[in-house]
């Protein structure tokens, strides 16, 4: 039997969940949007057989055994608990949720309900990354030491007055919204324990329209505007491993950035996609890159591996049902999770107190 799923949210991100679900066999029993247009135009174009505005009749009247959460952040948590306590696994859009709190709730909800919760930190899933995680387990880089990950933008405020600058919607800005480079180096290195964060932020251009970028949601004149626009941090292990991280929506840099580069006790290496001046994935440079010493040279090697434009996104999703039907372990847990968000909370903080946090 195939697994069933039901989705909440007809936006842009639906096109890859839905497309990794039917790459990996299951069949999309349901679509929830309170935006009708929207979710009949969705699943007109999927074939999803039922459509609902209201979550609770959902949940009542199909019997999907997973649900895909992609909604602003803020519903992130009380959706997901929801769909768990309803018994259903729940793979849910990132960030996690506003906040480690919540993810504790998530985690509980699922333990309860016996149910896999999963995040869609995608970029775990690029070629890229799966090839990177093969030299990692042969031995050929050894152990992570130090680790930069980077997610920068020179443009790239997704609107103003929405809820990507709402903190209240949100949960913040460019640091909760793109937190996969963050992921993704924490992968590489073992997910270790964090011990300190040390971090600002900085609301520089957050309201100047110079600095919007090209996707997003429509301006909101009255809206508010109280997240950051960029941030800087450094992160302790309790192994002794260190990392920087660097995220922006607007920061006075050439182009657009998404990497992580890493210094290992055997070898080096970057996993790295620079962006063209019009930000698209189809004007993006990929690159893979290991650097270890031979015969006293250093030698730099690059990695082939296929294209992915989607950056994992299908992969990511086809992952999550593999997971359910137990053919594939799962590329995230909700534990890591909430690592992730604990060290996202220090570092907001730190920016605040102008100290170092302990988490």
């Amino acid at each position: 039997m195939s697994t069933k799923v039901a989705i909440i949210g007809a936006g842009g991100m639906l096109q890859y969940h839905a497309g990794g679900f039917v790459e990996a066999g299951a069949e999309i029993v349901a679509l929830a949007d309170m935006n009708s247009t929207a979710a009949e135009a969705a699943a007109k174009e999927w074939k999803i057989p039922n459509v609902y505005s209201d979550v609770d009749k959902m949940l009542a009247e199909t019997d999907a055994d997973a649900v895909s959460i992609i909604v602003p952040n803020k519903f992130h948590a009380p959706l997901s608990i929801q769909c768990l306590n309803a018994g259903k696994h729940v793979f849910c859009e990132k960030p996690p949720a506003l906040n480690a709190s919540q993810v504790e709730s998530m985690i509980a909800a699922a333990d309860a309900a016996g149910k896999r919760l999963m995040f869609n930190f995608n970029n775990r899933a690029r070629p890229e990354s799966y090839k990177m995680m093969e030299l990692l387990a042969d031995g050929t880089i050894g152990t992570i030491n130090s680790a930069q990950s980077k997610w920068i933008r020179r443009t790239g405020i997704p609107g103003f007055g929405g809820w990507f600058t709402t903190k209240a919607l949100s949960g913040g800005g460019p640091v909760i919204d793109l937190l996969h480079m963050v992921d993704l180096a924490m992968y590489f290195m073992g997910y270790p324990d964090p011990a300190y964060v040390l971090g600002n932020t900085f609301d520089d251009f957050i309201t100047d329209p110079q600095f919007k970028g090209p996707w997003g949601i429509p301006d909101k004149a009255d809206g508010v505007n109280d997240v950051e626009a960029a941030a800087h941090a450094f992160v302790t292990f309790k192994t002794g491993q260190v990392l920087t991280l660097q995220v922006s929506w607007a920061e006075m840099i050439k182009r657009e950035e998404v990497s992580v580069v890493f210094q290992g006790t055997k070898g080096g290496g970057k996993v790295e996609r620079l962006f063209g001046s019009d930000g698209l994935d189809d004007t993006a440079i990929d690159t893979c890159e290991i650097y270890v010493q031979q015969d006293g040279k250093s030698v730099d090697k690059t990695i082939e591996v296929p294209e992915c434009e989607d950056m994992g996104r299908k992969r990511s999703a086809a992952n999550f049902i593999a997971a359910i039907q137990g053919t594939e372990e799962p590329l995230n847990t909700p534990d890591q999770s909430l690592v992730l968000m604990k060290i996202i909370d220090a570092l907001y903080e730190s920016a605040s107190s102008g100290k170092p946090v302990a988490v």
